[in-house]
């Protein structure tokens, strides 16, 4: 039974533990998560601010409501499960406190009933008399360390009722501080409720004005997809262009390199030829050098032969002898090494000095004939996803691909690229190393492609260029000035194609 207890008993301690870390842990989260979404709504109800003044009827400043919404909504739940954080709060630190008046009322019976037996005994009350009237002296001693014993634990017992106390007050303060902010939650909950009724109601305001003017807006539109239309064509046309370029250009280079090569082997013949009798001369030499070695070191093997036997049969003269020659022979088969040596380095040294000289023909035919460096292909794709946004700041309100418009349904939005609401004065930057294929210019707005290989971006409703065709450009450089569209917004439209197919520039750059 006792075992049960305390299994039980460290069982809700545990629980207790965990159940106020994580909650708190969380419930701190969620407060940095909608500080975060307060600070994005805020920045946005800058923004709409501004175009307040300008336009309202327009996608971006749609947009920009929806997502004020959206976010406002984030705020409501983060803040709904905050308050389920500090409910659970609230009901552990009642528990707490249930626990704590169990314990507290315990500890009190047992104090009651500690001093109800010290009431009764007189003689404890009495402690002199106690003392005293032990039978000896170790009687005496045993009931004074009795006495102690037994006033110490009266005093531990207190003590515990104490702090049990203390611990209550505690438990108390911290449920009622949970209280208050729960209400303060609530209070806040509430007044972002009636913020987005009123928000929701004035998006509804808008969208009936959307529909008053159906007829400009929806012709606005239409005039607008038509001008996107034309500029697509107009993008198709100039990379079917670049690639027909492309490939003209690598025939040319292909039967640049054809003629070189030829040039050049006419020339390498004629250097062999005029190298042809040093070349024989030297092989001459080498081999007859060779040969004068191979001859000594047989003698010098037998001159060490004989001094070997000289040496066996102990002759002093004969040693003598043999040494000497020997010695001759080793000085004779190291001058015929060394010879020899020089003449295999002097024909591995034309045989270099020719191959270095072939290489430089080859090289200044290829120069003669305008053959380009060979440069590595592109490494555009490899860079999937690494690439730097094409603006330092601003946000994508329209996404590549098909989509229903946000009022009229009747009505498709198809983009090649991404649209990119961007800060007056703002300036587009190249995302990848390449080459301007070209500047288009349709109804006033300049579009500039680049050339990555087999891939381009593009960079649309330009108001000025920074660029010229043909120029070689880096990560970073500025393209131009982003221009105001047919809404009056700042925007740039920003388009990857993969040969003639536009893919979504969003998988390419980061954002």
């Amino acid at each position: 039974m006792m075992h049960r207890k305390l299994s039980l008993f460290l069982g809700l301690l545990m629980f207790g533990f965990a159940f106020s870390q994580q909650p708190e842990n969380r419930k701190e989260q969620l407060q940095r998560q909608n500080a975060e979404l307060k600070k994005q709504i805020a920045n946005i109800n800058a923004e709409l601010a501004k175009a307040k003044g300008e336009t309202k009827l327009s996608l971006a400043y749609l947009a920009g409501v929806n997502q004020k919404i959206t976010l406002r909504e984030k705020v409501v739940n983060n803040t709904q499960k905050e308050k389920r954080y500090i409910e659970d709060d609230i009901y552990k630190r009642q528990l707490e406190i249930n626990k704590f008046n169990r314990e507290l009322k315990v500890l009190r019976k047992d104090y009651a009933d500690i001093l109800v037996k010290a009431y009764k005994n007189k003689g404890v009350q009495n402690k002199v008399t106690f003392i005293l009237s032990s039978r000896n002296l170790g009687e005496a001693i045993r009931r004074v360390q009795y006495l102690k014993q037994y006033g110490e634990y009266q005093d531990k017992k207190a003590a515990e009722i104490s702090d049990k106390a203390t611990q209550i007050k505690k438990s108390i303060s911290l449920k009622q501080k949970s209280v208050n902010e729960k209400d303060a939650l609530l209070n806040r909950q509430k007044q972002d409720l009636v913020v987005i009724q009123k928000e929701r109601k004035d998006k509804e305001v808008l969208l009936q004005e959307f529909k008053k003017n159906e007829a400009k807006l929806t012709a606005d539109l239409r005039a607008k997809q038509a001008e996107n239309k034309k500029v697509e064509s107009a993008i198709r046309e100039e990379i079917r262009k670049a690639r027909e370029r492309e490939e003209a250009e690598k025939k040319a280079e292909a039967e640049r390199i054809r003629l070189a090569k030829i040039a050049a082997e006419k020339e390498k013949t004629r250097l062999e030829a005029a190298r042809k009798a040093e070349a024989d001369r030297l092989a001459a030499e080498k081999k007859k050098a060779e040969e004068e070695e191979r001859k000594l070191a047989k003698i010098a093997a037998d001159k060490e032969k004989a001094e070997k036997e000289a040496r066996a049969k102990n002759d002093a003269a004969k040693i003598a002898k043999a040494e000497k020659e020997k010695k001759e022979s080793d000085d004779r088969l190291k001058a015929a090494q060394a010879k020899a040596d020089n003449a295999r380095n002097a024909s591995k040294a034309l045989e270099v000095k020719t191959e270095k000289e072939k290489d430089a023909i080859e090289e200044q035919k290829m120069k003669d004939f305008g053959v380009s460096k060979v440069v590595a292909g592109s490494s555009f794709a490899e860079n999937r996803g690494r690439m730097s946004f094409p603006v330092s700041s601003g946000t994508v309100i329209e996404r590549f691909g098909k989509q229903p418009h946000p009022v009229f349904k009747n009505i498709i939005i198809e983009n090649n690229g991404v649209k990119i609401k961007v800060p007056a004065g703002s300036k587009a930057r190249c995302v990848f190393p390449g080459v301007v294929a070209n500047i288009l210019v349709t109804g006033g707005a300049k579009t500039v492609l680049v050339k990555h290989g087999d891939y381009f971006t593009i960079y649309g409703n330009l108001e000025s260029t920074n660029v010229a065709k043909g120029q070689q450009v880096s990560a970073g450089t500025i393209i131009g000035g982003v221009g105001s569209d047919i809404e009056g917004i700042y925007a740039l439209d920003f388009q990857v194609w993969n040969g003639q197919t536009p893919v979504d520039p969003l998988g390419w750059v980061s954002y």
